[in-house]
């Protein structure tokens, strides 16, 4: 039994400091490299959400080029 608790203890420490490692460094690359958006509507169709569907599509929003004034035409540009 005491073998149990000890282990029970070692791995929530494990988990804990994975925790606390693991969301700073996510929310860091979300914020400055980049993050998963959903499209729905219509305001972006033929190219989004093609035939009018009821689904949404998934992008992925490119945050490191829009820092590095990479934006070219064509792209598509989501503002907040």
């Amino acid at each position: 039994m005491a073998q149990a608790r000890g282990l029970g203890k070692r791995y929530m420490k494990a988990f804990f400091k994975g925790f606390f490692v693991a969301v700073p460094v996510t929310v860091t690359f979300l914020d400055r490299v980049a993050c998963v958006a959903r499209v729905e509507g219509v305001s972006m169709q033929p190219s989004l959400n093609p035939g009018g569907r009821q689904t949404s599509d998934v992008v992925l929003l490119n945050h490191w080029s829009i820092r590095n004034y990479d934006v070219q035409r064509g792209d598509i540009v989501s503002l907040v």
